[in-house]
């Protein structure tokens, strides 16, 4: 073998231990409903809810809208997000965005929705069974 050879074979054999090293990357799949915990803190109050993609739902004094809310194949390691906007309506009926931004199912406190009041955060995605009869599969985990 010649110097030439050695330093291809070199770089041949660094390319593959580089590629057992970087996990695969899982296409996320997109889901037509974000499913969410919410907590009434007075009360002690907690509400499930199941709200499509672009559609408004009232929790208390919060209006909460998801934009996508995405998860990975069930062979993949779970990674549950969603975009979502929350509104809170103040008593003279007005309201304010008080976040905006992704959430995470596994990790609940890492961007939270901070609210005196209320706490909403992500538990899941998924299709709705409509969707399903339609030839399409459920892509969340149960919550």
């Amino acid at each position: 073998m010649n110097a030439r050879q050695i330093a291809l074979s070199t770089v041949l054999a660094g390319f593959a231990v580089m590629a057992q090293a970087i996990p695969a990357s899982a296409d996320r799949l997109a889901n037509s409903v974000a499913v969410f915990a919410a907590l009434d803190k007075v009360t002690g109050r907690v509400q499930p809810l199941e709200i499509p993609m672009g559609r408004t739902v009232t929790f208390g004094a919060l209006m909460i809208t998801p934009r996508a809310c995405y998860t990975r194949p069930s062979t993949e390691t779970p990674l549950t997000s969603a975009f979502i906007e929350v509104d809170e309506v103040v008593l003279d009926g007005s309201s304010h965005r008080i976040f905006t931004g992704w959430t995470f199912a596994e990790s609940p406190g890492l961007h939270a929705v901070e609210h005196p009041t209320f706490d909403v955060w992500l538990t899941s995605c998924k299709t709705p069974s409509a969707d399903i009869s339609a030839g399409r599969r459920s892509n969340a985990p149960k919550p």
